[in-house]
This record gives C-alpha cells, structure tokens and sequence, in this order.
C-alpha cells in the first residue's frame, strides 16, 4: 500500500474519505461542496479527496444530465484544488481522456462497468497517477487481482480498489462484507463505495432508485470489516440533485456520520504507524 499513501501523503492505518457530489452541477456548487466537506474533514483530521465527474457516461438514459464536460469540469477541479487545497479524484471513461485528466486529478477513477478494460486501465496507470478501480457489480472479490495484474504490468504501483455491491437478482445490489478482507490480500487499499452499494439500477425504469436509509447501516458495517477508505457521494440537497438523487448522502448528516465511524475505525484498525 505504500506507493498510494505517499503520494497523498496519508499516514498508513488512518481512514481517509473520498466524497463530493456525483457530478459536477456547476462551478458554484463543487466549489461549495468542496470547501464544506473539507472544513468538516479538517475538524475531524481525516483526510479528504474530492469526487465528482465532469461527464457521467453511464447513465441509464439519454436524456439524463450528464455533466458540464471535459474542459469545463477539469476547470473547476484544478480550481478547487488551487482554492480548496484538497486532491481530486474523477472518472475516465476513455483512453483519449486520460492524459487530459491527469493533468488535473490526482487519482483517476475506472467506473465499474470498464473496470475490465484493458487499454483504460493500463493508459491510466501509464499516468504516473493514482489508479481507483470500481469493481464491477459482475466480478467476485478475488477477480481483482487480474485487474491489479494489468495495472502493474503497465508499470504501476499506485493502486486503489473500491467495492460497490454485486449484482442480486434484477435492479439490486448486495455487499458482501467478506470481500473487503479478500481484497485487502492483494496489498493494495480498499475502498467502500457506500452510496453506490445502496443503489437499485434502473430501478426507476429511466433512472437508479436507491434506498439511502441505508448508507449509515453499510458505513459502520465496512469501517468495522477494517476497509481503508470510504467512498460518498454527499450533496447539500439530495433530492434536487441531478445525478443519483436517490443515493446521495445529506451534507448536513456527514459530520455526525464520519464521527462515529472514526470511533469504530479505531477499535477494527489501530494504527501502523507513520510511514517515512
């Protein structure tokens, strides 16, 4: 795990939060969401990545917003962090967007549909950047390690994995709580994606429905199973939210959240130590 902590400068054993609105809605708001996360993070002395997509490619119609682009959206990430101080984190979907995009983020993120992609994975890890790979919702735990494989073949050592349910049965997703140990095996951190795992895809026929009343459940449960970060998308009013409405956590419940998890990160995973 070490070449990942170090270049976000992250003690090993601390649990770190990447968290932001699913997609970039406007300037005005990702910097607001950015500066609110980071204050509440500062209070807490976790340390913060900031997530959202300039483009959404997945989603589950055409006539859903998908963000405000490419150039436009890596604008504003380069902002916050010059305003912010906070690293960025945001999704590629193509080869031909990864050397754009890392310019700007410090962790390139491979959605769980791709995360197969041979040619993604490896022009991401060619980088030099952080590579965070959601694992698809059709892999079993131990099928990361053929990802990891890529990755390292392309010269790579600076390796996230982040869980996000498996496929159950039609527009539904289940966490297997064994599989943040499985993949912790690999030496490589693992990431619990929260709100995504509360997902019901395409349970809204055009749209995801989730159940959000969830997201604290499945929070504690992974902290307690010793994963090394928490992955959520956090948006100050949900429901008006123009990505993933329904699974978005409540700004205002983050703090309170992250509290007691912190508590329980604390009995699961002592930590290790400083690394040099």
């Amino acid at each position: 795990m070490k070449s990942f902590y170090q270049e976000i400068k992250l003690r090993e054993g601390d649990l770190f939060l990447i968290a932001g609105p699913c997609v970039i809605e406007s300037e005005g708001h990702a910097l607001m969401m950015a500066r609110e996360i980071s204050r509440i993070a500062a209070r807490l002395d976790v340390h913060f990545v900031f997530k959202a997509s300039y483009d959404k490619a997945n989603r589950s119609s055409a006539r859903s917003f998908r963000g405000v682009g490419m150039d436009e959206g890596l604008d504003i990430l380069h902002r916050i962090k010059d305003e912010v101080g906070v690293p960025v984190i945001t999704d590629v979907h193509e080869t031909s967007q990864v050397d754009q995009a890392a310019e700007v983020a410090d962790i390139l993120q491979i959605p769980a549909f791709l995360c197969r992609q041979t040619d993604l994975l490896q022009a991401a890890a060619a980088t030099g950047r952080t590579v965070n790979v959601k694992k698809g919702q059709f892999l079993a735990p131990w099928e990361i390690g053929n990802i990891i494989e890529k990755i390292e073949a392309a010269g790579s050592r600076k390796i996230m994995i982040t869980e996000r349910g498996t496929s159950f049965g039609y527009n539904n997703l289940v966490v297997d709580m064994r599989a943040f140990p499985m993949m912790r095996e690999f030496g490589y951190p693992v990431v619990f994606d929260v709100t995504h795992s509360v997902q019901l895809p395409g349970g809204l026929g055009d749209a995801s429905d989730g159940q959000a009343e969830y997201i604290e459940h499945l929070a504690r449960a992974g902290v307690a199973c010793g994963v090394d970060g928490l992955f959520m998308e956090v948006h100050d009013n949900p429901p008006m939210a123009l990505s993933d409405a329904a699974t978005q956590f409540a700004l205002d419940k983050l703090e309170p959240l992250l509290e007691t998890l912190l508590k329980i990160h604390q009995l699961a995973q002592p930590k290790v130590g400083v690394l040099e």
